[in-house]
């Protein structure tokens, strides 16, 4: 089970932290990602964390940062310099098999938190 929080609404330029909850056993073992979803679009890949390895999508590069603490089973996404179009609603994903080639694709994705809006107001 997977629970997703600290979204919220912020202005273009700040800052927003969002954390994922992790719950069961082998949470080191999972492939673990954000994703989101805008208002009519599809669900796109945000960032992920793979063995110590992060990937990001060319639209948040450099701005956001995803962490985890396998101690705590949770995994986290540190967003800055907001802009609008970082406006939606974020899930945090965990994958069993996800391979290098397929860790952008939700649909490598086992288990899926529930979300957390994200507001960017310019």
């Amino acid at each position: 089970q997977l629970q997703a929080s600290g979204g919220g609404l912020v202005q273009t330029g700040d800052s927003l932290r969002l954390s994922c909850a992790a719950s069961g056993a082998a949470f080191s073992r999972y492939t673990m990602g954000w994703f989101r979803q805008a208002p009519g679009k599809e669900r796109e890949f945000v960032a992920t964390i793979r063995r110590g390895i992060t990937y990001y999508s060319d639209s948040v590069k450099g701005r956001f940062g995803i962490s985890r603490d396998n101690a705590k089973n949770m995994v986290d996404l540190q967003m800055n310099s907001l802009k609008p179009e970082d406006t939606g609603v974020y899930y945090c994903a965990a994958s069993a098999g996800a391979i290098t080639s397929t860790i952008r694709d939700s649909r490598a994705y086992n288990y899926w938190g529930q979300g957390t809006l994200v507001t960017v107001s310019s």
